[in-house]
């Protein structure tokens, strides 16, 4: 079963066309990342995929649901896990993800109770009552999980998200990828390094200047092109990825 299906992907801004005709589709349960460089349209992409902007042509459906028509049927299923950490420094941690709950109607004691569930996953339990700006980026960007995952979403979008993480931190956040793929959460990933490709994506869209260059799962990508991964890239799109 396909979750998400795009064909003739078109965004444009102005004269700027920032995803040029582009087909894909991502099936249940699956890890599917994009990869790319900045400005190669990744984020753009993802914006389409979770209703944030309307593509300006191609049909993009997700769940069956065309995303300019019904987008709220389609929101009520996923979670978004954006690339900044846009969690409110007002509220303490627990509060960041109960006040959250409400844009889903979630009555307050089971938002409370999930709450508590979600940070024991994470490994936030403890700071259950710290403002978020106490927090380490690592910490963060795993509270910022929790909070993607409080409408329990048959799909996750997560816009690049481990960058700017050390390697402990970086490596957390994938631990936590892999148990949520184990349990059937749908992932869709953007990202600029090639390891979080190889280790956690079962298939990768590699894209370059709005396009996507070519789809396939890492371990056949390193097979035909040979060496590694950033090694395919480079053969593929004629530059290496540098990461932030």
């Amino acid at each position: 079963m396909m979750i998400v299906s795009a064909r003739g992907l078109t965004k444009n801004y102005g004269p700027f066309c920032a995803v040029d005709h582009i087909d894909f589709e991502i099936a249940k349960g699956e890890c599917f990342g994009f990869l790319g460089p900045n400005g190669a349209g990744k984020t753009t992409v993802m914006g389409v995929i979770h209703c944030f902007m309307p593509p300006s042509s191609g049909d993009v459906r997700v769940f069956g649901f065309d995303v300019t028509r019904e987008p709220s049927r389609i929101k009520s299923r996923i979670g978004v896990m954006p690339q900044e950490d846009n969690l409110d420094p007002d509220l303490n941690v627990i509060e960041n993800l109960v006040v959250y709950a409400r844009y889903f109607d979630i009555p307050g004691k089971e938002a409370r109770r999930s709450a508590l569930e979600l940070l024991e996953f994470v490994d936030l339990r403890g700071k259950t009552e710290e403002k978020v700006g106490s927090l380490s980026g690592g910490m963060k960007r795993r509270l910022v999980l929790a909070r993607s995952l409080i409408n329990n979403p048959e799909m996750l979008v997560l816009d690049e998200p481990t960058t700017g993480l050390d390697p402990h931190s970086r490596h957390s956040v994938w631990e936590k990828m892999e148990t949520l793929r184990t349990k059937g959460v749908t992932l869709v990933l953007t990202t600029h390094y090639m390891e979080e490709a190889e280790k956690i994506c079962d298939r990768v869209a590699i894209m370059d200047a709005g396009r996507i260059v070519t789809i396939d799962s890492p371990s056949a990508l390193m097979l035909r092109h040979g060496g590694n991964l950033e090694d395919a890239y480079l053969k593929l799109t004629g530059t290496r990825l540098i990461t932030p």
